[in-house]
């Protein structure tokens, strides 16, 4: 056992930065994050799936102390986690970190708002927690991903790195918004590694469990810190050590460096991508090169047959098995499926170029919709390998009924730090999932107040009023 274990040294690294500490594009980065996950929670509060897990919360009782997105009374801090984790990843409209393909913001920042409501936290103390949890999952995240491969661990295993490595995360902010120490929070992660979970089964054949997977872990880390305070420990080797977190995850095969290597001074938070489209992160680049060609003047009657070709680890994700890929059931299928986003922005086209209006039930199984996707077929590239996970390339070849070929290569996607998107467009993008619950005028007091965020002496002005969306099920269909 060395001097300082990896979950000594993250806690070491909490303890240590105070907001002062936080460069300026990682405070504006977390401020872009809350506004982006709170705007996709408001747009998720009238899934079913969402309306579910509000229920749930409101069977359980508990004393009032946050705020859970439509519900009009305070719930547990756990709870209200989970309720906003739940919304925050149920759209698939959430960031995600590259290579390590996970969704931090999702688990983070539903722990964080919760924690922060339930203690008085001011909007420094929260976006000081936010930054280093989402710090926190992305480098655990980064400790399982196989540089040589060119893949994460634990995807190649079937586990889902976001609400597993989220989970941690969260414990990290909400114990520094209880004021636990050092040694606190390295019970705290001791604690939320035997809670930690998620499998992505869900990503190939279908099932809703997915959208439970960024709440359970908002609302684990929040627990983890909670019973720190009650007198629970862990393990201080529960990461690298021979019974601990990455040999049960990924038998062993894990890089600490990429925990502990220029920790406190090299911030991942920056560089996390802001989504612009509500899909399965590896359909992006689909996404960019169907609208392209849309923009080219090429429509749908136009074309005899269209080959994607994408890196080889995502085939299987918005590819197989094929024959569902071309007749998705469902709008949520419809966001892992290439020839189903292929048609959708061939021939929709809301939002940033492909929005939440054109990922509904409704149209996922609509015969038009469903006669171009029997046209497209989906491959693995090698050149795509190569680029892959670094960015989520893809290249659309599209035969024309009178003869022509058209080759379109997207090899960075939108909403990174090559193609960010800017404040302009993360600001329609809120709008666009907000104003589905709120009157524009209250969506536009919104972002305002959340741009001082860290002037709030409390966040209650911002998260409150959200207690009291009506969350009746519309539908999605």
């Amino acid at each position: 056992m060395s001097d300082v274990t990896l979950s000594q040294s993250l806690a070491r690294f909490a303890i240590s930065t105070n907001f002062e500490k936080l460069p300026e594009d990682v405070v504006a980065s977390v401020k872009g994050r809350v506004l982006d996950t709170l705007g996709i929670c408001l747009a998720a509060t009238r899934l079913d799936t969402s309306l579910a897990a509000i229920d749930w919360v409101k069977s359980q009782g508990g004393i009032g102390q946050s705020t859970a997105i439509g519900i009009p009374h305070r719930v547990t801090a756990p709870q209200a986690a989970f309720v906003n984790g739940v919304l925050a990843h149920s759209l698939d409209y959430d960031d995600t970190h590259l290579p390590s393909v996970l969704h931090p913001s999702a688990t983070i920042v539903p722990a964080a708002l919760a924690t922060a409501q339930a203690t008085g936290a001011t909007g420094r103390e929260t976006i000081r927690a936010i930054a280093i949890g989402l710090e926190t999952t992305v480098r655990i995240g980064m400790a399982g991903y196989d540089s040589e491969a060119r893949s994460s661990i634990f995807f190649e295993n079937g586990q889902h790195a976001t609400s597993i490595c989220g989970a941690l995360g969260a414990a990290v902010a909400s114990g520094l918004l209880l004021g636990l120490d050092e040694s606190d929070l390295t019970n705290a992660l001791g604690i939320a590694s035997s809670m930690a979970s998620g499998i992505i089964e869900s990503n190939r054949t279908g099932g809703t469990v997915k959208r439970l997977h960024c709440g359970w872990a908002a609302q684990a880390g929040v627990s983890a810190a909670q019973l720190v305070q009650c007198g629970f420990t862990g393990p201080p080797t529960v990461l690298e050590g021979r019974f601990g977190f990455f040999q049960a995850w990924l038998h062993g095969n894990f890089d600490p460096q990429a925990i502990t290597k220029g920790l406190g001074s090299q911030w991942s938070v920056p560089g996390i991508f802001f989504k612009p489209y509500p899909a399965n992160h590896f359909t992006h680049g689909i996404i960019d090169a169907a609208l392209e060609m849309r923009e080219s003047g090429i429509g749908p009657q136009d074309l005899k047959s269209i080959t994607v070709k994408v890196a080889s680890s995502t085939v299987r994700t918005v590819g197989e098995p094929i024959d569902i890929k071309r007749a998705p059931e469902t709008g949520y299928m419809a966001q892992f499926s290439a020839p189903y986003v292929i048609a959708a922005a061939l021939t929709g086209g809301s939002g940033l170029g492909l929005g939440l209006d054109d990922f509904t039930d409704a149209k996922a199984q609509d015969p038009t919709l469903r006669q171009i996707m029997q046209k497209v077929s989906v491959e693995s590239d090698p050149g795509c390998d190569l680029i892959f996970p670094d960015q989520f390339p893809a290249i659309v070849e599209a035969e024309t009924i009178d003869g022509r070929s058209i080759t379109i290569r997207v090899l960075s996607n939108r909403g990174g730090q090559q193609r960010p998107l800017s404040l302009e467009e993360l600001g329609r993008k809120f709008s666009d999932n907000a104003n589905r619950v709120l009157d524009p005028r209250s969506t536009t007091r919104f972002q305002e107040l959340l741009a001082r965020l860290d002037e709030l002496p409390l966040i209650d002005p911002l998260l409150e009023p959200l207690g009291g969306i009506d969350a009746v099920e519309v539908s999605n269909k």
